[in-house]
């Protein structure tokens, strides 16, 4: 079987480690702008409807071609797909196989060559593993009932899942669904067909751990992991146990991995998930979130002094974690809707979350104004629409989806229109990596009394930079000597919802910027 390999594995890569110093600039490294792909909804190449890998393949130009200089892609450093495993549902997160790429989407050699080309251009690649729970119809799922069937509580598959007798009491808060042939309970908290694994079980975090190192040993980067908090229910000290000791055995493998999970909950409760894996910061995201509400005319020295407080907590807990951002996802109503493209409060929010240190997150078609709520029908098929191209791309919106209020514009629309929102994060994701202080630095957070423009310090490697937002609708000014000491002789780069009001003016001490205009000092 494909496990047998890991502790050679294992040995192998151990033995090839890198120094600590070469350790150290791959944990720089990580501090990139990733890119989710919802794999169905992106770029269909064979004409069925369904978004796949090798149209994701096809894409890469549009994602990253390689070259900084070019201005001609979006210059993502990572891309996180979501699942790709062999699955009955459109969104793949009730796996059947753990080991096989669902047909409709392509093959495993497929994943090796996005792999290759990812790699080429120093982009990272991270595969979504929905570890918690699976698909009723998976191998391991049937033999866990055929061993009830059997009454055989020394087959190994007897407690694989999360399972008590038909008369058992239910735990609070917890959904068991009931099963016959045999009559059990089983725990399934997100769906009748997701049963959930059972994690005291040594063979099932065995088994699991095995799917991590095959996808590890052909090239993956490493991994967002779905639902983190769930595996014990409600029992954070006992969730980050087992993911300690699933991601100390990972990086035995691979001591660069990258990896994020979604503990979904905030700042209080995720920290407890941070000597394991970074996580995303939720409160960060949707309408109430920090950025969109900075976004919307907002002082930026309130979220400077929260992402300040944040970065302070997380690296007393662990002095490798990371700032995780991001605005919205697969899961959430796209931001588009709550920000819109025509106020300038979209771009200005891609500003706030992307200008900072750590690894932000874009939502697929978040950079062309793409919308999509769950709405009435209550489906979360309307938040992963078709990606809108605009030169005959065959991809569909998935199966369920009812929204029809799209934007009026595809890629090939907004390639061509000066000042777009496409454009927009193209130059904004160019000046964070020609700016490497804003990815990796020690951040500093300035405040500014009796005005909402703001900003904040970054110093690496010896070198400082400082990035400041005027997220209002006017001209404003503010002498920076009132908050820092640091002396700026040069604006870097600046940018301006609306490039005719790109106004960044330096004086001595007194910086001016326009109307919804960000800048990088130096």
């Amino acid at each position: 079987m494909k496990r047998f390999f890991l502790l050679a594995l294992v040995l192998a890569l151990i033995c090839g480690a890198a120094s600590a110093e070469e350790k150290g600039l791959e944990m720089e490294n990580n501090s990139r702008v990733f890119y989710e792909i919802f794999v169905g909804s992106f770029s269909d190449s064979n004409g069925d409807g369904i978004g796949d890998l090798r149209g994701i393949i096809n894409r890469m130009d549009y994602l990253n071609d390689g070259d900084p200089q070019s201005g001609k892609s979006l210059g993502v450093e990572g891309i996180w797909l979501t699942p790709v495993f062999l699955s009955s549902s459109y969104h793949k997160y009730d796996v059947t196989d753990y080991y096989q790429i669902d047909p409709a989407f392509g093959t495993e050699e497929d994943l090796k060559e996005l792999t290759a080309l990812c790699h080429e251009r120093d982009v990272k690649l991270i595969l979504d593993l929905p570890l918690n729970h699976t698909g009723a119809d998976s191998r391991w799922y049937k033999n866990f009932r055929n061993a009830h069937l059997m009454h055989s509580p020394d087959n190994i598959w007897y407690d694989f899942y999360t399972w008590l007798e038909p008369d058992a009491e239910i735990p609070a808060g917890r959904h068991f669904m009931r099963i016959q042939q045999p009559d059990l309970l089983v725990e399934a908290n997100f769906s009748d067909h997701m049963p959930e694994l059972n994690f005291d079980n040594q063979r099932v975090r065995q088994t699991v751990l095995d799917v991590a190192a095959y996808w590890l040993s052909i090239g993956i980067d490493g991994f967002r992991f779905d639902a983190a908090k769930y595996p014990y229910y409600g029992e954070h000290e006992r969730n980050a146990e087992f993911w300690t000791w699933y991601m100390d055995e990972l990086k035995k493998i691979n001591p660069d991995i990258y990896t994020v999970a979604e503990v979904w909950d905030g700042d209080g409760i995720t920290n407890r998930y941070l000597k394991a894996f970074n996580c995303f910061r939720f409160s960060t995201a949707q309408a109430e979130g920090v950025i969109a509400v900075t976004a919307k005319n907002g002082d930026v020295n309130k979220l400077t002094s929260s992402t300040q407080k944040y970065l302070d907590q997380i690296h007393g807990i662990n002095p490798e974690a990371m700032n995780i951002p991001f605005i919205a996802n697969h899961d959430t109503d796209r931001a588009t809707g709550y920000l819109t493209v025509a106020s300038g409060r979209m771009a200005m929010a891609a500003n706030l979350y992307i200008l900072t240190p750590g690894s932000p997150f874009i939502y697929y078609g978040e950079e062309i104004g793409l919308r999509g709520s769950r709405g009435g029908a209550n489906t979360d098929a309307n938040r992963r629409l078709a990606m809108l191209w605009g030169d005959g791309d065959t991809v569909k919106d998935p199966a369920g989806s009812t929204y029809d209020k799209q934007t009026p514009y595809s890629v090939k629309d907004l390639e061509g229109m000066e000042g777009s929102i496409l454009q927009h994060y193209r130059k904004l994701i160019a000046i964070r990596k020609a700016n490497p202080e804003i990815a990796r630095g020690e951040y500093t957070a300035l405040q500014f009394k009796d005005t909402k423009m703001g900003g904040f310090l970054c110093t690496w490697n010896g070198s400082t930079v400082g990035v400041f937002h005027n997220t209002t609708g006017k001209t404003l000014s503010v002498d920076l000597a009132e908050a820092t000491e640091q002396p700026f002789g040069e604006i870097a780069a600046s940018i301006a919802v609306n490039p005719s009001e790109n106004i960044a003016t330096l004086e001595g001490t007194l910086l001016t910027l326009g109307p919804q205009t960000s800048a990088v000092l130096k």
